[in-house]
């Protein structure tokens, strides 16, 4: 009989966030995968789990999908999680996915923490319809994605760093509006969570005035150009 992978979301901060399920899953599946186990091994810890962890990140997971489709033929059940969230988000887990789809191998996915939905539905931005673009491209290809997101009508959601995060809020003012109403997500569900909203320059005097920390999302949309709030937090 084959084995199953089984995706399984873990907390992007707040630890309480953590489905029953997940919990379960880990503790029944026969190996994790994870991007770190140094990282995922303080979370099985606070869960009071002991299970056999093996690296898959995104600089091993090339070579790995083929060893790792063999042992799920052979019935190894494999649980796969990464660093914070849900993998295959802007995170390792696509390729083994899909091998295991071309393979006839179940895969199930659990619903569970992930920094986009909750920062798309406190934006106050329209969220019935959203273009979700990940990480933009560091170097080569980035000006090409901005020119695409300024045509399309609906809210765009976007991850970025700290480390980048002000040349991307100046790109958008540049490649899509100069006074783009934007809505920025930092440190989701995690304690010192907040929102910045504001115009692009609102928004780069913002961080001027404080040093961005933290994971972010990005949203913004093509029709909200002017709010009555546009001060930045």
């Amino acid at each position: 009989m084959k084995g199953t992978l089984t995706i399984i979301p873990t907390p992007i901060g707040n630890l309480e966030d953590i489905t029953l399920r997940s919990i379960n899953a880990l503790k029944s599946v026969d190996v994790i995968l994870c991007e770190d186990t140094r990282h995922s091994v303080k979370l099985l810890k606070h869960l009071e789990i002991s299970k056999h962890l093996q690296a898959y990140h995104m600089h091993n997971e090339h070579g790995q999908v083929e060893r790792l489709i063999e042992d799920l033929l052979n019935g190894k059940n494999y649980g796969l999680v990464s660093d914070a969230g849900t993998p295959g988000i802007s995170d390792p887990g696509f390729l083994l996915a899909r091998a295991c789809v071309e393979n006839d191998i179940e895969v199930i996915t659990l619903p569970g923490p992930t920094a986009l939905i909750p920062a798309l539905v406190s934006s106050g931005l329209p969220c019935n319809n959203f273009y979700f673009e990940g990480f933009l491209p560091h170097k080569k290809g980035r000006q090409t994605r901005l020119k695409f997101l300024a045509t399309l009508d609906c809210t765009v959601a976007l991850y970025e760093s700290p480390h980048r995060i002000v040349k991307t809020v100046k790109q958008i003012g540049e490649f899509i509006n100069p006074e783009q109403y934007i809505v920025i997500g930092r440190e989701i569900s995690k304690l010192h969570e907040e929102f910045i909203r504001g115009t692009v320059p609102e928004v780069i005097a913002h961080f001027e005035q404080k040093a961005p920390k933290g994971e972010m999302v990005v949203l913004f949309n093509l029709s909200e150009k002017v709010k009555k709030q546009t001060k930045a937090d």
